[in-house]
């Protein structure tokens, strides 16, 4: 997939969010990303869209068994948290002597 222009997110790994569609939806329950995949346009989002998988023993693990992680949802299914107001929030871009912000709708709080 080649775009023109790049894609831009007001997602942002560290940010707490919440999954406000899918298996996981919570819109009560805020998560902490851990990574953003800006041309999949994917999110990987802590404790959400767990996929379990079979190993088999090998010289660096030799117990084997089943393992657990963590795969990447749409960025679209999930929004930012935003703690003041205790809600998912749309975010609008705002300068800030001269540095861009994220800045809350709801509450009108800058998002760290």
């Amino acid at each position: 997939m080649t775009n023109r222009f790049k894609p831009k997110f007001n997602i942002k790994k560290g940010d707490n969010v919440v999954v406000i569609t899918g298996d996981d939806k919570d819109l009560k329950k805020p998560r902490v990303v851990l990574a953003v995949y800006p041309d999949k346009a994917k999110v990987l989002v802590e404790g959400v869209n767990i996929q379990t998988r079979h190993t088999k023993p090998t010289a660096q693990n030799t117990q084997g068994g089943i393992v657990k992680k963590e795969a990447p949802i749409a960025i679209s299914n999930v929004q930012l948290w935003d703690a003041k107001a205790g809600a998912a929030v749309r975010v609008k871009r705002s300068r800030d002597n001269g540095k861009l912000v994220r800045v809350s709708k709801k509450s009108g709080e800058v998002i760290k």
